[in-house]
């Protein structure tokens, strides 16, 4: 055998293990990717259930805030209504409410003032009398 031969036999025996080395890789690839393409198909067929699942639940959420807008709608309406009806019960009672107290207020001074001028009339006389008395004595 001559030296170039026993290169090239070399060069075989080592590109033999390159291959070998390249299959077992490939091999190993082709289970990585087998794998992978099975935990897809698993997470594909949750995934269509959960869907509906979320496309019902949205569509049940969508339905109750439906509600709560008709029900805030309400509550809005009755708040206007308990404000124009405070409005109107001021207006219709305020008015002569304030007109009585006014009046109270009046006839209570002009009674304190009768008797402070009764009160001061009495006064009056007694001191007059007094002094009467006394230039008389």
């Amino acid at each position: 055998m001559s030296a170039g031969a026993v290169v090239g036999l070399i060069f075989a025996v080592f590109f033999a293990i390159g291959v070998a080395f390249l299959c077992v890789v490939l091999l190993r690839l082709a289970q990585v990717l087998k794998e992978t393409k099975q935990l897809v198909a698993g997470i594909s067929e949750q995934t269509t259930p959960l869907l509906g699942e979320i496309t019902t639940t949205v569509t049940t959420a969508n339905e109750q805030l439906g509600k709560v807008d008709v029900i805030t709608d309400n509550v809005s309406t009755i708040s206007t209504n308990a404000s124009a009806l405070a409005s109107t019960f001021s207006a219709t009672v305020g008015g002569p409410m304030i007109k009585a107290a006014a009046f109270s207020y009046g006839v209570r001074t002009a009674i304190t003032n009768r008797r402070h001028a009764d009160v001061e009339k009495r006064v009056k006389a007694e001191i007059k009398a007094a002094r009467k008395a006394k230039k008389g004595a």
